[in-house]
Order: structure tokens, then C-alpha cells, then sequence
């Protein structure tokens, strides 16, 4: 596989971005080429601190970056050899098969409509974000790319999620869930009575509307919903990721009866942590739970 990586995106920019790269050179020798692109001399320079010479990168320089402030479609259109830009280029071109950007989401999306367009049949992007439950691993759909969906958009939504779902994910004929206000066809607003109607029709494996206290209680293996929705849950996911472990920790350390508990129950917590972490993909991908 040849990926191109936006190697300025991020709050951290070149240094944490080419330290992940290095190491995916180095787990993955599945990637054939690697592409860093951006401003030819800090890439450079950060792999020199990790004395990285490995054949398969390939630097592109650039000269612009997309700032977190910048505005998405004006970005791309203005700032032509931005790196996130220039990463697409490459996919364009046929150059690289896939590009990662850990920069502005929406400059990363509106690059690829504009360069890409979209798969026949999809009319609008959507951001699918994975989260972890005690049972599965769920592909969240969308997580904020298009807040004002329409209903033929949370159909597309559903047949994408199912088709990550499948061939990421190993999910055998994954089931496919509709967030709503209750499980009854009849709740919800205009978008998402009619979002029902077109999934029930369609040959997803649709399993009805889902309420937002089901999402890890009662899982399904893709969640369907518009950007505005999906993105509040996708944030208030991590917040409460975060605060639970700090509130561990918290209280582990408040005694040192707590501290000793902890620390022979340490290897649970790591188990936990990584695999309930929101967004941790590698044991989904595995395939160890098929359906």
C-alpha cells in the first residue's frame, strides 16, 4: 500500500507525525511507499532524531499549511500547496492509495470532494469513527462532516458503515442501528422517520431506531446518524472516556491500601484502558469477534 501523510497537520505538527510514521514503517511492512509531505526541511529534520532512512519515504515538499482558524473550502481553494492538499494530489494522480491528515478535518474533507469527488452513488461524505463497548466495536457514522444530512444521505451513511464494517472490521452481515429518541418507528423528526423508512426498505441488515443509552448497552455493529448528532457523541464519548480514568485514579490513590489494590489489579486496568480507549481500532481489526 503507498500512503500519503500530511506530515504539519495536528496540534503537534512534524515531530509527533513523523515519530508515528517511523513507527508504522516499522509494524506495517504491508506499506510499500510513504509519502511525507510538507515542508521538506522539518520532516527531514525529525528523521534525522529518530535516524530514520528507510527506502520506502518519499518527502513532497509544500509550502503552505491549513491552520485550525482557516475556514475549509476557502483553505483548499486558497491555499493551493497546503499539505493536506498536496497529500490528495497524490491520490489523485494515483501516486498513493490513501491519505491520512491528523490536521483541519473539514480542509481534509473538502480536498477530497473537490479532487476526488465522492463513490458513484454517495452524494455527501461522511466521517466514521470507531467506538468501543464490552461486546463489539461499532462504526459510528456520521461523526461530523455533514450537519444538515438529508434522509437519502443516512442510507448512503449506513451502506458505507456496513461495508467498513464487513471488510475492516470482519463483521459478518454487520447490524445496522438509526439514533432516534426511541426504538419505535414513529419517534424522531422529519430526517430520521424517513432515514427509517429508506433503511428498512433497503437490503442493510437494519435493526431499527436506537436510543442513545443502547449505543453501549446494547450494541449494533454500525450507528447511523447526521454530523451534528454524531459529533456530539463522539465528544461526549471521549470526555467520559477521560474523566472515568481520572476518576480512577483519583480515588486508586487516595489511601495506600488503594495504591497496593491497584497495583495488583494493574494489568486489568491496562487491558481496559487500551481496549475501551474511544477510537482504538487495532483489536476490531483484528477480527476476533464475528457475528
Amino acid at each position: 500500500m503507498k500512503i500519503a501523510l500530511d506530515a504539519m497537520g495536528g496540534d503537534f505538527g512534524p515531530p509527533n507525525l513523523v515519530a508515528g510514521a517511523v513507527m508504522a514503517l516499522r509494524d506495517y511492512r504491508q506499506i510499500n511507499k510513504l509519502y511525507l509531505v510538507g515542508d521538506s526541511t522539518e520532516i527531514e529534520n525529525e528523521l534525522g532524531k529518530h535516524q530514520c532512512n528507510d527506502s520506502r519515504i518519499d518527502i513532497v515538499h509544500s509550502t503552505q499549511v491549513v491552520e485550525m482558524s482557516d475556514r475549509a473550502w476557502t483553505a483548499v481553494r486558497r491555499k493551493k500547496d497546503s499539505s493536506v492538499s498536496r497529500a490528495v494530489d497524490l491520490v489523485k494522480r494515483g501516486d498513493a492509495d490513501a491519505v491520512v491528515s491528523a490536521g483541519h478535518t473539514g480542509a481534509a474533507v473538502a480536498a477530497s470532494m473537490i479532487k476526488l469527488r465522492t463513490l458513484e452513488g454517495i452524494d455527501r461524505p461522511g466521517i466514521a469513527a470507531l467506538l468501543p463497548t464490552q461486546f463489539n466495536v461499532f462504526v459510528l457514522v456520521d461523526a461530523g462532516a455533514n450537519i444538515d444530512a438529508r434522509p437519502e444521505h443516512l442510507l448512503q451513511y449506513g451502506i458505507m458503515g456496513s461495508v467498513y464494517s464487513s471488510h475492516v472490521l470482519r463483521y459478518k452481515r454487520p447490524r445496522v442501528g438509526l439514533i432516534s429518541l426511541g426504538e419505535e418507528d414513529v419517534k424522531g423528526n422529519d430526517l430520521t422517520k424517513e432515514a427509517f423508512k429508506m433503511l428498512k426498505a433497503s437490503s442493510l441488515n437494519f435493526r431499527g431506531n436506537i436510543e442513545g443509552r443502547h449505543l453501549f448497552e446494547d450494541p449494533v455493529e454500525v450507528v447511523v446518524c447526521d454530523g451534528f448528532v454524531g459529533n456530539v457523541i463522539l465528544k461526549t464519548s471521549e470526555s467520559i472516556s477521560v474523566a472515568i480514568f481520572k476518576w480512577l485514579k483519583q480515588e486508586l490513590t487516595r489511601s495506600k491500601i488503594h495504591m497496593v489494590g491497584a497495583y495488583l489489579a494493574r494489568k486489568a486496568f491496562r487491558r481496559a484502558r487500551r481496549q475501551h480507549a474511544v477510537g482504538d481500532q487495532k483489536r476490531a481489526a483484528s477480527g476476533d469477534r464475528v457475528h
